[in-house]
């Protein structure tokens, strides 16, 4: 059995961005995550990029809203400020300031956002990031296209300490077979951190993080799944220090390349 499941991808704040338009979806999106197995949610709306509106203290009060409205309606789940920040200049100043959300606003960890159809370099924004004593997320990884067309260029980042968030939707092929198969790669190699739901409605995108934990735990094992979608996830909430690194994973099909399983393909 496993513990209660954490995210810290979640657009769950109401009316902010492209996530949950109203408290009706909302409320409906909280009580599928806790049905799901969901104790709790980091909220993420995107900041920076399309979305520099969204300011730090304006996340930070429609959390506290968002917790108390939880409360009212008797649906056990715990929500914890943060964002989806989209990598762009003036984004290391807006985390000195707060005006750029960290991961629980506990300024150790930041989900960052590349821009979908292309990868650049992190290597220089994620060392700005340590000397501010901040460890980077990159979301999504397998949905990037850059990043679907260089894989090879996952393994030296994960090796020079950049975190790996995978979403749920991307291991039941919700994002299409090549995020799919990109995300089967990264975990039989050991290159995810955390699986999160990346969730934007009730509909499609859903809070839903049990068949992803089983999918883990079939393509690697169990603590694996019990680390990528609880105890991993769960250090970030409580600003602890998450195990970087690649991982040693049973990989349950034998060791093959990203390559060589696209030709079989």
């Amino acid at each position: 059995m496993h513990h209660g499941f954490v995210d810290i991808h979640c657009h769950l704040l109401p009316g902010i961005d492209d996530g949950s338009t109203d408290w009706e979806t909302t409320l409906g999106m909280a009580q599928m995550a806790v049905a799901d197995g969901m104790q709790l949610t980091i909220v993420t709306p995107h900041q920076l990029g399309n979305f520099s509106h969204n300011r730090g203290d304006d996340i930070r009060a429609r959390t506290v809203q968002l917790q108390e409205v939880l409360d009212q309606h008797g649906i056990a789940l715990r929500v914890m400020p943060g964002g989806d920040v989209r990598i762009e200049d003036g984004m290391l100043e807006g985390l000195e300031s707060g005006e750029v959300m960290s991961l629980g606003d506990l300024r150790k960890h930041v989900l960052l956002e590349l821009p979908h159809e292309l990868y650049f370099p992190l290597e220089g924004v994620l060392a700005s990031l340590l000397r501010q004593g901040i460890v980077g997320i990159l979301s999504h990884p397998e949905r990037n296209r850059g990043l679907l067309r260089e894989p090879n260029l996952l393994p030296e980042l994960v090796e020079g300490g950049c975190l790996m968030q995978v979403t749920a939707g991307s291991l039941m092929g919700t994002f299409g077979p090549k995020s799919q198969d990109l995300a089967e790669w990264m975990l039989e190699n050991g290159l995810v951190h955390f699986i999160a739901t990346d969730a934007h409605g009730t509909k499609s995108r859903r809070p839903l993080m049990h068949r992803a934990f089983e999918r883990v735990a079939e393509l690697t094992d169990a603590a694996t799944a019990e680390d990528l979608c609880c105890h991993n996830p769960a250090f970030v909430a409580r600003g602890e220090k998450v195990p970087a690194g690649r991982r040693a994973v049973r990989n349950r099909r034998g060791w093959r390349s990203f390559f060589s399983s696209k030709k079989a393909g």
